[in-house]
């Protein structure tokens, strides 16, 4: 996170509001605070932008102190990075955290049906909106540019336009939301479907990783408030509200430099003697329902009954980062897909072999990269995703293999992809394993000419691109 200072006059100032903050905030022995920037995409989407644009971080930080003085001191340990925590009650962080925004809103967003609403965690939603709100105002200069982030926050930008108007003050407010966007049938089962509406409404620019995204926002704006939809922009009450699609991405140089290091280099000569003569198949995703785990298992499974030359010569490693670990769904989730792969091992696999290498943890950057490196196929079986950068970060580490990305076609990035990829329908268990015997029968030609299109995709939409893309569009309504 950019901590420089730079003259007034030749800067921009720029809030940026996400619920967490980008960094860890750790207590030390003697009782004092310590923060330490995370590497998260982010952070690196607004790294270009040093240069024009001085920032203040605004999020929880992960910690809910009630001494006066230990929230002190935690400031002055994010105060370095520029970073401001907003201080909430742990009860209230978990009820909008857990209770509406990953519980009700997350999978409404997602399409996931049988969401039961409940008040209380809306309520809980509403007050840390509001509770952002006042540091923010509080915060804000007159005219300076706002950009709240996700759907943690969807009543923010409403809530800080009426405070700073209060105030006599102007905002200039961007939202980006880094989820799908629902159809408006999917979001209208939602109670407060136009409470949410109506707070990113507020927003000078809001923006969408996908042009579908973008349609069903303006879609449902139009059919659940009268909005009125021109071109690129909304027309709401008395706003002009602009709308757009910022394309996400990824920093692909710091992919091609981690594979220079001796250390990677010599794991990934490890990983090609131990899988000599057998096809790696890549999975790496979040432990969630959403990325259709069950189903990339089953179509696996699938592939070894329908392809059985394949049997002892294909391995599938697949990483499942922990996820809401204390949330039910997600525990029965991790349960189920343990038993998928028992039962698929113990069906297929030999004292020698197994056809699964499950991993249930974080794993380091630098094997992450390794294993991107050597994996002939990389497959990733959505069933919604905003965008999905892992399809970026194995492209970008597949200079030398050219191996084939084999993405759902319900993943963001295959609007972007598709031609380059081999897609397919994710509850078609048949056609997941038809993906993949096609990926491993495919020529070293054809592999050569989809790589070079997914790799130009890749360094073109970068995150530094996205994140100045967005705040010089931002800009232009600035007062």
């Amino acid at each position: 996170m950019p901590s420089i200072e730079f003259a007034p006059d030749t800067k921009r100032n720029l809030i940026v509001v996400s619920n967490r903050l980008p960094l860890s905030v750790k207590r030390n022995e003697d009782g004092s605070y310590q923060a330490c920037v995370s590497s998260g995409g982010l952070v690196t989407s607004l790294s270009g932008l040093t240069k024009t644009t001085s920032f203040r971080w605004f999020g929880w930080p992960g910690l809910s102190p009630t001494e006066p003085s230990e929230r002190e001191e935690i400031r002055r340990s994010l105060a370095a990075h520029n970073a401001m925590p907003v201080f909430l009650d742990e009860k209230l962080a978990q009820a909008h955290y857990n209770g509406f925004s990953n519980s009700i809103l997350w999978p409404t967003l997602h399409y996931q049906s049988g969401v039961a609403f409940d008040d209380e965690p809306w309520k809980a939603y509403i007050k840390v909106n509001e509770i952002f709100a006042d540091y923010i105002t509080d915060a804000a200069q007159n005219g300076e540019l706002i950009w709240v982030h996700d759907y943690h926050l969807m009543l923010l930008p409403q809530m800080v336009r009426e405070r700073m108007l209060r105030k006599g003050k102007s905002a200039c407010i961007g939202f980006s939301l880094h989820t799908p966007f629902p159809a408006g049938e999917a979001l209208r089962v939602l109670p407060v479907a136009k409470e949410l509406l109506q707070g990113m409404l507020s927003s000078t620019l809001v923006g969408f990783h996908t042009d579908d995204y973008k349609l069903n926002f303006t879609e449902s704006c139009q059919n659940l408030l009268g909005a009125q939809p021109q071109d690129s922009t909304i027309l709401y009450k008395d706003r002009l509200v602009r709308v757009g699609r910022f394309t996400v991405g990824i920093d692909p140089e710091k992919f091609t430099e981690t594979l220079k290091v001796d250390q990677v280099q010599s794991r990934i000569e490890q990983l090609g003697e131990r899988y000599k003569g057998v096809k790696l198949i890549l999975g790496v995703d979040r432990l969630d329902y959403i990325k259709g785990l069950t189903q990339k298992l089953h179509g696996y499974e699938q592939f070894l009954t329908d392809y059985p030359n394949w049997q002892g010569k294909i391995v599938l490693i697949q990483v499942a980062v922990p996820s809401r670990e204390d949330v039910r769904e997600y525990q029965d989730l991790e349960t189920q897909i343990s038993c998928q792969v028992g039962k698929i091992n113990g069906r297929f696999g030999k004292p020698e072999y197994s056809p699964i290498i499950y991993l249930h943890r974080s794993i380091p950057f630098t094997e992450l990269a390794a294993l991107y490196s050597v994996a002939d196929i990389c497959l990733l079986t959505s069933h919604r995703d905003g965008m999905n950068l892992v399809a970026f970060e194995y492209v970008a580490c597949q200079e030398q293999r050219n191996g084939v990305l084999v993405l759902s076609e319900f993943a963001g990035a295959s609007a972007f992809m598709g031609k380059g990829a081999v897609q397919f329908h994710p509850a078609n268990i048949k056609e997941i394993s038809q993906s993949i015997h096609k990926a491993l029968l495919m020529s070293k030609e054809e592999r050569k000419e989809r790589y070079d299109m997914l790799r130009h995709f890749v360094d073109t939409n970068t995150s530094t691109r996205w994140g100045q893309t967005f705040v010089e569009e931002l800009s232009k309504g600035a007062v």
